[in-house]
């Protein structure tokens, strides 16, 4: 497929917008597009470093294009074609509303209350929200070091809504992290020495409300009840509520199941890999498309 940029975005209201069928994407896009569809139109996203930047792109040439993307390095509202390789490739900068840096990022977009979605990644994660990317183990001689917050933090906790990409293993997926980087719904209280509701500990602060919307995993979606307790949503294709259960180090509340994740459409593969990834940075491969969706592309 040798086209230029313009002649595939010519392309995009052609595609099908219609589910792809099982074996014509792979689980990577699947999670790409489901946690895209967590951004609003009016969104201003703070977004990580992976999956959370695929998406964050994705979302902008799907269902909200209106939407602000903010990078941890200080770039505000680029239009960048492909996705960067981290928050600080210059690529993110095209076309960008102003370059800044850090203390731009997080004094003000973040800390003045403007950022309205972030997208984090993370280790681990209770069944609260609460999320682990510092250690395993006792903290000062850890099992294992993970990188440290790098922002995770910050965003998980003054972002009016968080969504989250993490991998799904019953060792990641706890009653209590080990250690918790960024807080959920409940937190620990110092002044009492218990884990009391957030929005007990934070009440009359500006982030009160702030805190976990939605999970992504690579076996289904999650959200959360009126205790900030999370939820099965939906689950993926192939997966079933006895293997995500499996797959959790706590008793879930499988209660409010919809069904199966919704497939990917081909217009959203299509966005994904002839736009936002293209060059395979995050995704690890390239499915064919179907002969009639090629068809379409090759004319």
């Amino acid at each position: 497929m040798a086209k230029s940029i313009d002649e595939l975005i010519a392309l995009i209201d052609a595609i099908p917008d219609v589910p792809a069928k099982p074996g014509e994407y792979i689980l990577p896009e699947l999670m790409a597009i489901a946690i895209a569809n967590e951004v609003r139109n009016d969104d201003i996203v703070f977004a990580g470093t992976g999956l959370p930047m695929v998406g964050i792109m994705t979302a902008n040439f799907t269902n909200a294009p209106n939407a602000l993307l903010i990078y941890e390095a200080g770039i505000c509202d680029g239009k960048t074609m492909h996705v960067p390789m981290s928050v600080c490739d210059q690529r993110a900068a095209n076309m960008s509303s102003s370059l800044g840096g850090l203390v731009d990022t997080f004094g003000y977009y973040l800390q003045q209350g403007f950022v309205t979605l972030g997208f984090l990644g993370g280790a681990a994660i209770d069944k609260y929200g609460g999320v682990n990317v510092t250690s395993i183990g006792d903290y000062y001689m850890p099992q294992h070091r993970f990188t440290g917050s790098g922002g995770n933090s910050d965003i998980g906790t003054m972002a009016h809504r968080t969504a989250f990409i993490i991998l799904q293993e019953k060792r990641r997926f706890l009653e209590r992290n080990e250690y918790t980087t960024t807080p959920g719904h409940w937190c620990w209280d110092w002044k009492t020495g218990e884990w009391r509701p957030r929005k007990e500990v934070w009440k009359g602060t500006p982030f009160e409300h702030c805190g976990p919307e939605a999970v992504v995993t690579n076996m289904g979606t999650y959200r959360f009840d009126g205790n900030g307790e999370i939820y099965l949503e939906t689950y993926h294709p192939g997966v079933t509520v006895e293997k995500v259960k499996e797959n959790c180090g706590f008793d879930l509340n499988v209660s409010k199941v919809k069904g199966e994740t919704r497939h990917p459409t081909y217009r959203e593969l299509f966005v994904l890999r002839e736009f936002v990834d293209a060059e395979l940075i995050f995704l690890p491969q390239k499915v064919e498309y179907p002969p009639d969706v090629l068809k379409i592309i090759n004319s």
